[in-house]
């Protein structure tokens, strides 16, 4: 195993991971101010984004990302960077997400643990960097634009979609935040010297775009986590689907208030985490004395 617990003996990294749309905010991020903004009804948008992903075979991020630039362009609507931010204000959370991370981080702290909190969402990612949790997240990865120099978004600069959020559970895992380093996250990394664990991860999402991530997690020995939607038909069938056949390891409302299930669940994971991590560090200890080391 690796020397990272004698070094930092009272720090075992976790990382939480959250999925955007459905799963912290109520709905999608465009259909606040954005899409109503370009005089078309949500359904409509997409719609349209349907059909320009089937008559074209383009994926299906990059549809709605090149439907917004044409229809702004076409209406002459100016949509900035800036405008981004400001179309995401209205935005609005699922009770207790304003102080789920500030919650769950000070939980943590007195289990050994440090938590860190990630987003990974095919939204974009200048509407959440405007939101007023943006400040909670070590690194927010989602679909962004290139801009030209008057600030107008030109091309997609990256679409991230439900297969290749995957790549950013292994970024992470490697400790490979700079999306540019294409060659580190790819390069061999002997599992006991990677920072992150795929074991100390918890993935928050709340459908089916999100198994690939919850299962990667889940298969190396980390937590998948489903919300669901009381209200919403069929939202707890399929969680509870998913627990019965071992696709994740919670499932809960999208209550993140103080108290409620998704918390007493999340803390017995942390307290998991902790005690697994303090098991291995002992027992790494005693490898040592007999020098030994597990690998």
């Amino acid at each position: 195993m690796t020397n990272r617990s004698e070094e930092n003996p009272c720090k075992i990294p976790m990382a939480c991971i959250y999925d955007f749309d459905g799963t912290l905010a109520e709905g999608d991020m465009q259909e606040y101010d954005l899409v109503p903004k370009l005089g078309v009804a949500p359904a409509e948008f997409w719609r349209m984004s349907e059909e320009i992903k089937l008559s074209h075979n383009v994926d299906g991020i990059l549809a709605y990302m090149y439907l917004i630039i044409k229809m702004a362009r076409e209406k002459n609507i100016p949509i900035t960077r800036k405008d981004f931010a400001a179309y995401s204000r209205n935005i609005r959370f699922f009770p207790g997400v304003d102080s789920w991370f500030s919650r769950i981080s000070a939980y943590a702290a007195d289990q050994g643990v440090e938590v860190s909190h990630f987003i990974i969402s095919s939204g974009i990612k200048e509407m959440i960097d405007g939101t007023s949790i943006a400040g909670n997240f070590k690194a927010i990865f989602a679909s962004c634009y290139m801009y030209d120099d008057n600030g107008n978004p030109i091309w997609p600069a990256r679409a991230v979609n439900y297969t290749n959020k995957t790549q950013y559970i292994f970024r992470l895992n490697k400790g490979v935040l700079d999306e540019t380093d294409d060659a580190s996250v790819n390069n061999y990394q002997p599992r006991s010297n990677r920072p992150m664990p795929f074991k100390n991860m918890i993935y928050f999402g709340d459908g089916a775009t999100d198994i690939p991530c919850m299962r990667l997690i889940k298969n190396f020995g980390g937590h998948a986590v489903m919300v669901f939607d009381k209200n919403k038909k069929g939202s707890r069938e399929m969680a509870l689907d998913y627990l019965q056949k071992d696709r994740i390891s919670l499932a809960a409302p999208n209550d993140y208030s103080a108290g409620g299930k998704l918390e007493e669940g999340t803390r017995l994971i942390i307290d998991k985490v902790a005690s697994r991590s303090k098991f291995d560090q002992a027992i790494d200890g005693i490898m040592r004395e007999n020098g030994q080391e597990l690998s």
